[in-house]
């Protein structure tokens, strides 16, 4: 399949372009910069632009693509910025997508519409689904929403396969070595201060298994994933132990709940994409550590 991936030379984007490359697609990387992915065409690209976005895919002519490009964390922007970047970067490609007649578009949105940064929120119940209750807490959550409400109006309106998956704390392979994740520490000083990975309620995915999940919804029947929306996410938590024997101390707002994901349990369940396209993640922290050479010291008392 001829993919185009926006904002591949992104941390996501790196792995998960030379992930579909690995499998056989034709990728398109684009950007607005070129990073020199095994495998990948790379060109440049201001998805903010109508007529660029619609020159380009002109240009490719996509079987399908797959949306990366966006402000990439909370607070990476003034709020207003981050609203509107998001929201008109979505808007553009589905819309130039649906026009050149693009086949599947799949957008990467977040775990973070559910709320867990709020200071008073509360889960519904664990492991959180995707039927769990939406309450953003800051513009890029609401951008994440106003993604998906458009990627369901483009499934709803045109011929296209559109849906969302919303990748859970993503950790790309030079990271698993050393190099810092995407809030400045580094794997091991997230696993060593369990507070560091609280703020997100311990989860986290391998880029290498998002890029696997990308490749299987490409490839699943159209009425199994247009209209969806997906959980990408580790089996685990990322954390020595338990969130059953850590919750209280750093992250007492998960309740009672919480005491049900015992040893190697997540707060957020990705039974969906496991029934619906049969993806199951392949790595661990564990054995992504260990596969990245990285000796892991004996767990805190």
């Amino acid at each position: 399949m001829r993919v185009l991936v926006t904002g591949s030379s992104g941390r996501l984007g790196r792995s998960l372009s030379a992930v579909l490359a690995e499998k056989g697609h034709e990728v398109i990387g684009a950007g607005r910069n070129t990073v020199g992915i095994p495998g990948v065409r790379e060109v440049t690209c201001d998805f903010t632009d109508e007529q660029a976005t619609a020159d380009l895919l002109a240009a490719e002519k996509p079987d399908a693509i797959v949306h990366l490009a966006a402000i990439a964390v909370p607070f990476g922007a003034p709020e207003r910025e981050i609203l509107v970047t998001n929201s008109v970067l979505t808007h553009t490609v589905l819309a130039a997508a649906a026009d050149a007649g693009v086949d599947r578009v799949l957008c990467s949105t977040s775990p973070t519409p559910v709320g867990y940064s709020s200071p008073d929120w509360r889960p519904d119940y664990l492991p959180i689904d995707e039927a769990h209750p939406l309450r953003p807490a800051h513009a890029y959550g609401l951008s994440k929403i106003v993604m998906e409400e458009a990627a369901a109006m483009f499934a709803r309106t045109t011929d296209m396969a559109v849906g969302c998956f919303r990748p859970c704390y993503v950790i790309a392979p030079e990271e698993w070595a050393g190099a810092p994740t995407q809030q400045g520490h580094t794997v091991l000083e997230r696993l060593e201060d369990p507070a560091l990975a609280a703020v997100s309620l311990f989860n986290y995915v391998d880029a290498r298994d998002v890029g696997d999940f990308v490749d299987l919804w490409l490839t699943a029947p159209k009425d199994a994933v247009t209209g969806e929306v997906f959980f990408v996410g580790a089996d685990d938590a990322l954390a020595y132990k338990p969130i059953a024997e850590i919750w209280r101390e750093y992250a007492p707002h998960m309740g009672e709940g919480a005491d049900a994901l015992t040893e190697g349990l997540a707060a957020f369940s990705n039974d969906k994409a496991r029934e619906l396209i049969g993806w199951r993640p392949t790595y661990t922290w564990r054995s992504a550590l260990a596969e990245a050479g990285v000796a892991i010291e004996e767990v805190p008392a």
